[in-house]
């Protein structure tokens, strides 16, 4: 390596570390928890930026000179890193008595600026040069797209000198006036307002000194700055002597309407239902590939119709398969634009496909008596009860709402210890029916029923277990879950059935396994738990049907160093290589995939699989294979040939 690139190198590595250094400080902030007014805000930024550790731990020397523009990056982040470490200080024992309505616009305008900043950064990063791989790219994405979503919640747009200029202001000063031709109207940013070229100054008090004539209580000061938080836009803080004050009136209104027009959200076409053209609550998939409400879809099918409405292709089949990714974007969508959740429960009365209401204040009596019996000191009444909610929540997403909106969640969870296997059977698998609908996997989390879900996951019979698998799979779709899940010992026991359930259950165990190690933190837990084990033991089982489950978590798991160490020790590159040249086309993009995760950075194991024989069957698949297989079997191809080329050098 030449003289230049061992310093370019050297520098990247102390900048890592660094980086390293700056989240894990960010993270001791928050061992003693927040308090104040901004709790929520410093909590969600701490969290945030606690992801990023697994990015930063990739960015390691390479052999590879780097170049100006990969440094600044860098220091963008470093940067960014340091402003949120400032900013969490002094928001996040802030004291509510203390803090002016100035001081706390100054907060919230830091908040905003600092998570602007740290998403400009993030999305700068050139990931195909540091080699950084697809699982925590993906992770990063995740992290960028609520860091951009917590930006815009904060505030209008934004450039990246006002950014800067702002975090760079030390937080007990006033922020000096801001660059030529920036205007600041509460937190929106407007370029030359009213044909001026004059800065202003943002006049926030110091919250290190106590106005107590200016004083809040906390529950005031919440209350506040909530208003801030969804006011479209307040009026200036600061303003320069030179500007017309007529004409600066004029800028003010126009903004503030502009404002009140942005302020009510456009909903996406994805979230319309093609038939209605209203936002969806239960979207569903057909044989064709679309999605559509499901009472609307449902209601089509009903009255005879065979094809798709919006392709007029025949449909296959009728059955309705539901759509948990677009339903959790909808639902993050509607938390993100402080937009009620679509229900179809108004007052007594419950919303029909045709837009029309029925009354279910009936049916509303009649589960909360279920629902009451489920505490019966009498076995065979609470089995009944159960039982018959079981089979209501087995048949509509309305009596999924309805049920939960008789409190019949908590009362569900207490009965999955009941030592009645029936009882137990009946409720593991209503609380699975129940997870089905997106609102009731929050109050299925609130009632603390996953310690419950993981007991009988361990101790139930082989059907009840399989639900129980079957319930954590679906409770892990929302994000926040998996880690939650993860840190239950759901995995261990999850593996345990990947081992030794039935077919049915080791399909139910793989498909939460999967989801629930998409999250960077639970494939360690995965690993100790002997998961590698377990899957090679399904890809070398002639009589095993679950070759592409195997391979699809392997490829999730792949990218963690200790998971790659395990597979590596267990001698699976020779299957690998081996399903390369006789899979199927599904399996050899997989079989791909791992093989590229476990040989990146690593020269013995590029040296090993070029022993075993893998160049024939990876040129293959690269002029042959699906899309995917392509690349992967290509990017291979050219580590081996700079490998090969390294050793000829040395």
């Amino acid at each position: 390596m030449a003289g230049g690139d061992t310093v370019m190198v050297a520098g990247r590595a102390a900048t890592a570390q660094s980086l390293l250094r700056l989240i894990q400080d960010v993270g001791r902030i928050s061992v003693g928890g927040f308090v104040g007014p901004f709790k929520k805000d410093c909590t969600d930024l701490t969290r945030r930026i606690a992801l990023l550790s697994h990015l930063i731990d990739e960015l390691r020397p390479m052999n590879e000179s780097g170049s100006s523009n990969q440094g600044s990056c860098l220091n963008d982040l470093t940067v960014a890193l340091h402003a949120a470490k400032g900013l969490l200080l002094a928001a996040g024992g802030l004291d509510p008595t203390i803090s002016s309505d100035g001081a706390a616009k100054k907060i919230l305008f830091q908040f905003q600026c600092v998570t602007w900043k740290l998403e400009k950064a993030l999305g700068n990063l050139p990931y195909d040069h540091f080699d950084i791989s697809e699982e925590v790219q993906e992770q990063v994405v995740l992290v960028r797209s609520q860091l951009r979503r917590a930006a815009e919640k904060y505030g209008g747009p934004l450039t990246s000198n006002l950014a800067s200029h702002a975090i760079g202001q030390p937080l007990d000063k006033e922020i000096d006036p801001l660059p030529l031709g920036i205007r600041v109207i509460g937190t929106l940013e407007v370029e030359n307002v009213g044909n001026t070229d004059h800065g202003v100054k943002l006049k926030g008090e110091s919250i290190s000194k106590r106005d107590s004539s200016k004083g809040y209580g906390s529950d005031q000061m919440i209350q506040k700055l909530e208003k801030m938080r969804n006011s479209p836009a307040t009026s200036m803080v600061g303003e320069s002597d030179t500007v017309d004050a007529n004409r600066r009136d004029n800028s003010i209104t126009k903004s503030s309407q502009e404002d009140k027009k942005l302020d009510v959200p456009v909903i996406p076409d994805d979230f319309l239902c093609p038939i209605s053209l209203e936002l969806m609550r239960d979207p569903v998939i057909v044989s064709t590939g679309q999605t559509y409400e499901r009472s609307y879809i449902q209601r089509w099918i009903d009255c005879g119709n065979t094809t798709c409405p919006k392709t007029q292709q025949k449909l296959q089949h009728f059955t309705l398969t539901s759509n948990f990714v677009l339903r959790s974007l909808i639902t993050q969508w509607c938390t993100d634009h402080k937009i009620e959740q679509p229900t179809a429960l108004t007052n007594g009365r419950m919303k029909k496909s045709d837009g029309s209401f029925r009354e279910v204040r009936g049916d509303i009596v009649a589960i909360k008596a279920l629902v009451q019996k489920l505490s019966s000191r009498s076995i065979e009444e609470c089995r009944a009860a159960v039982t018959e909610l079981r089979s209501l929540s087995k048949r509509s997403t309305d009596n999924r709402i309805l049920i939960a909106e008789a409190g019949g969640i908590p009362a569900l969870v207490s009965l999955l210890t009941s030592k009645d296997s029936i009882t137990q059977e009946n409720a593991v698998t209503s609380i699975l029916n129940l997870s089905i609908y997106e609102h009731n996997k929050g109050l299925i989390m609130l009632a603390g029923a996953v310690p419950s879900i993981v007991q009988v996951l361990r101790a139930g019979s082989m059907e009840t277990r399989e639900n129980a698998a079957a319930t954590l799979f679906s409770l892990s779709l929302a994000d926040e879950n998996k880690i939650i899940i993860g840190a239950s010992g759901a995995i261990i026991a999850l593996v345990e059935l990947l081992e030794k359930g039935s077919t049915r259950g080791k399909k139910d165990a793989a498909t939460a396994l999967f989801n629930l190690c998409i999250y960077q933190g639970n494939k360690g837990r995965a690993v100790r738990a002997r998961i590698v084990t377990a899957l090679l033991k399904m890809l070398t089982d002639s009589s095993s049907c679950m070759v592409d489950e195997a391979l699809t978590i392997l490829s999730v798991l792949a990218g963690h160093h200790e998971a790659k160490v395990a597979i590596v020790k267990a001698s699976t590159i020779p299957i690998l290589i081996d399903l390369i040249r006789t899979g199927l086309p599904r399996n050899k993009e997989n079989a791909a995939a791992i093989l590229l995760s476990l040989c990146k950075r690593d020269t013995e194991n590029l040296a090993c699989i070029s022993r075993l024989g893998a160049v024939i069957p990876l040129t293959e698949l690269a002029k042959s294979g699906t899309d995917r297989a392509k690349r992967k079997a290509t990017s291979l191809l050219e580590h081996l040939r700079k490998s090969k080329q390294l050793q000829q050098v040395s």
